[in-house]
């Protein structure tokens, strides 16, 4: 149960991404999608995904090139 909540806070946070997740949990992006779609309201599910889709600081290989030049 500690996990799920875990797991839901760095989904949520807009700077953790899917590639730290993995590493933290071992969960990958889909299923900590299936986690968010089975403990979130339909409605907070929706404006999560919305917020998270293609975003590049929830991918880091997206975003790496910024990081880089840095």
């Amino acid at each position: 149960m500690r996990q799920k909540i875990d797991v839901i806070g760095m989904a949520w946070s807009d700077n953790i991404s899917f590639e730290e997740i993995k590493k933290k949990t071992g969960l990958s992006e889909n299923e900590v999608i299936s986690i968010m779609r089975k403990n979130l309201k339909k409605s907070s599910y929706i404006l999560w995904r919305k917020r998270v889709r293609g975003r590049s600081s929830k991918h880091r290989k997206r975003n790496k090139h910024k990081y880089n030049e840095i």
